[in-house]
């Protein structure tokens, strides 16, 4: 059975299903974990600075006590500086939500390039390495944009 295909819509900054008809579409699971990965909030780690000055460390309830979670960490950047070292936590961030990926098997591997698209605009291409030998890549130009 085939995932609820997910669309990435930049302008708004969010995914959303895409419809067939009446019916919701399907495909492009990859595509789909991949977006699910990177924008829902991962739970902050216990030493992770919250940029709002709260305690509250977002993700996902399903995830409390659990070994594996799901989303990223690139919340956290929020308040972050445009600088090489946000670069790297977001590299980091993206390597961490895309794991579950690699240990389940969907993927071999990543090759992962983040840079800064324009002021305040964090950028990603993400090669994904399938199993089979083939590629899949996308590239977000706007991955983060609440970086000052």
């Amino acid at each position: 059975m085939a995932d609820t295909k997910t669309a990435w819509d930049p302008t708004l900054g969010r995914g959303d299903w895409v419809l067939s008809g009446a019916l919701l579409q399907t495909g492009d699971d990859l595509e789909t974990a991949v977006l699910i990965s990177l924008f829902s909030d991962r739970q902050a780690a216990a030493d992770d600075e919250i940029p709002d000055g709260t305690t509250n460390p977002r993700g996902w309830w399903g995830d409390l006590d659990s070994d594996t979670q799901i989303g990223s960490r690139l919340w956290l950047l929020s308040r972050a500086k445009q600088t090489t070292e946000t670069l790297q936590r977001a590299n980091d961030y993206i390597v961490e939500a895309l794991q579950w990926l690699i240990d389940d098997g969907v993927v071999a591997s990543f090759d992962i390039a983040v840079e800064w698209t324009q002021a305040g605009r964090l950028g990603a291409l993400i090669v994904a390495h399938k199993t089979n030998g083939t590629t899949t890549s996308v590239a977000y130009q706007s991955l983060w944009s609440a970086i000052t």
